[in-house]
């Protein structure tokens, strides 16, 4: 029952963590500075929340091969069987946005599963991974290493639009 109770809390408090960031997004689009700052701080505390219940819930590694498979099962789980279905459903009720949304999403995730295949093979190795940058279109999530691309290939975003990740 704790574990269930545990897995049930970390899922809420992952939640409250994005819920939290997307408003700090909208507030800081309004120029609601303190607003923003509420918001991202409460995430913080949020994502403080979600990280201990995982941990005690056993899933962080010492060994990051095993931390980055994680990832990549739940990017291939999303690819194979959650986004087909949820884009699939969407089309069949004629829900435009919820289309858009999963198919922008199924899109990246592809993307995000062969990165981390590749992360996965460095980490198994002892390495780091290869990338400098990372670039993420704010549209769709598209994903791409070292540049961007001048057009997103899956919603159309110019190139400037991309948020640049870099070490």
């Amino acid at each position: 029952m704790t574990k269930k109770f545990l897995e049930d809390a970390f899922a809420g408090e992952s939640m409250a963590h994005m819920k939290y960031l997307i408003f700090a997004d909208e507030a800081e689009q309004r120029g609601l500075k303190k607003l923003v700052n509420l918001f991202k701080a409460i995430a913080y505390a949020e994502f403080v929340h979600a990280r201990n219940h995982y941990r005690e819930l056993g899933k962080i590694h010492k060994e990051m091969a095993e931390n980055v498979k994680q990832c990549l099962d739940g990017e291939n789980f999303e690819i194979d069987e959650m986004y087909p279905v949820y884009n699939t459903t969407a089309q069949f009720q004629d829900e435009k946005g919820a289309e858009r949304s999963t198919r922008f999403a199924w899109e990246a995730e592809k993307i995000h599963a062969g990165m981390y295949e590749k992360a996965k093979e460095l980490a198994e190795k002892g390495e780091d991974y290869s990338a400098d940058k990372i670039y993420i279109c704010p549209v769709c999530g598209h994903t791409a290493e070292e540049e961007p691309p001048e057009k997103c290939p899956v919603c159309g975003a110019a190139r400037n639009a991309y948020r640049e990740f870099s070490v």
